[in-house]
């Protein structure tokens, strides 16, 4: 009996086989995917028409006369050549990749920054902030702006205001003459629109860093930066990949702040790719041709969106 006793106690604290782990791996549970399906139909449903009419689309001549007349001339990927040998087009996207990578790093790095300030806050102070956060992100697009209009107004503005009361020659200062200067508008927009969401996120994930392991790098010599680089972000990696890419994904594909900002008329140096898409196919009447730019522009979005999963997918294996 004994003998049977010390067995069952050894067969339990031996590792496990490694082949009996790999054996549930493989284990299929549909259960899942069955859940997921009705929302994964009507996403289908939803985009996989319209998906398809702008891949068609992209394949005619289809201006004013073929509009009037209902139907386009199939051209094969003559929209594609003209497109793509465009050194015009190539700088839009250029300028579109250079606008997204500094929204995004601003955003994050603000976000990140901010989100963990709050953990040293006073909670009533924090409830305040993540009201205020609340606020900021409730208010629509369109309010924002209008605030962020005023704000820089030629005649009226506040911004020209404080700078001319510090000593700075800001009197009629037009922020949007200068490309550079009406970019950095614009980006001061879309950062503040999307740092609520970004902020209250990773302050989220910064509740789940285990407070021992921290103290306890501390306690062997570990200055501030050290425990943040060692143990904060591994344990933050996941959200921050989330965060980063979604980020990537609206400033990709940013359109109203700078359409609205610019009074419906911007210039061509102030065209990202999807400005650059509404443009021909709405003030050029060349559908087939922006049916194109905006093609090229998915399968960009797509690539950042296979990044995103890949990311996902290794970081479920490591888990």
């Amino acid at each position: 009996m004994a003998q049977d006793s010390l067995e069952i106690i050894r067969d339990e604290a031996s590792p496990p086989d490694p082949s009996d782990r790999a054996t549930r791996r493989r284990r299929f549970n549909g259960t899942p995917y069955l859940l997921i399906a009705p929302a994964a139909l009507i996403i289908l449903a939803v985009l996989a028409i319209p998906l398809f009419q702008l891949f068609s689309l992209s394949f005619q001549q289809y201006k004013l006369p073929e509009l009037l007349r209902g139907s386009g001339d199939f051209i094969g990927i003559d929209n594609y050549k003209s497109i793509l040998t465009d050194s015009f087009f190539w700088r839009v996207v250029l300028r579109t990749l250079v606008f997204t990578a500094v929204c995004v790093v601003a955003t994050v790095g603000l976000g990140l920054a901010i989100a963990q300030l709050m953990r040293y806050l006073h909670p009533v102070l924090r409830v305040i902030l993540n009201t205020v956060l609340v606020l900021v992100w409730a208010i629509p697009a369109l309010v924002s702006i209008a605030i962020f209009q005023w704000m820089v107004d030629f005649e009226f503005g506040v911004v020209n205001y404080l700078l001319t009361k510090l000593g700075f020659d800001y009197a009629h200062h037009n922020w949007f003459e200068d490309p550079k200067q009406g970019f950095l508008v614009i980006i001061a927009l879309v950062v503040w629109g999307a740092l609520p969401f970004v902020i209250i996120t990773l302050y989220a994930g910064l509740t789940q860093v285990p407070k021992e392991l921290e103290e306890a790098a501390q306690v062997d010599g570990a200055n501030a930066w050290q425990v943040f680089r060692n143990i904060t972000i591994p344990v933050l990696r996941p959200i921050l990949v989330i965060v980063t890419s979604l980020s990537v994904i609206w400033d990709f594909s940013v359109f109203q702040q700078i359409w609205v900002m610019l009074g419906s008329r911007p210039s061509p140096e102030y065209y990202t790719i999807s400005i650059y898409a509404f443009v021909t196919s709405f003030s050029q009447n060349d559908y087939g041709q922006g049916a194109a730019i905006a093609v090229i522009m998915v399968l960009l979005l797509l690539s950042v969106t296979w990044i995103y999963i890949r990311q996902m997918l290794k970081m479920g294996e490591v888990s």
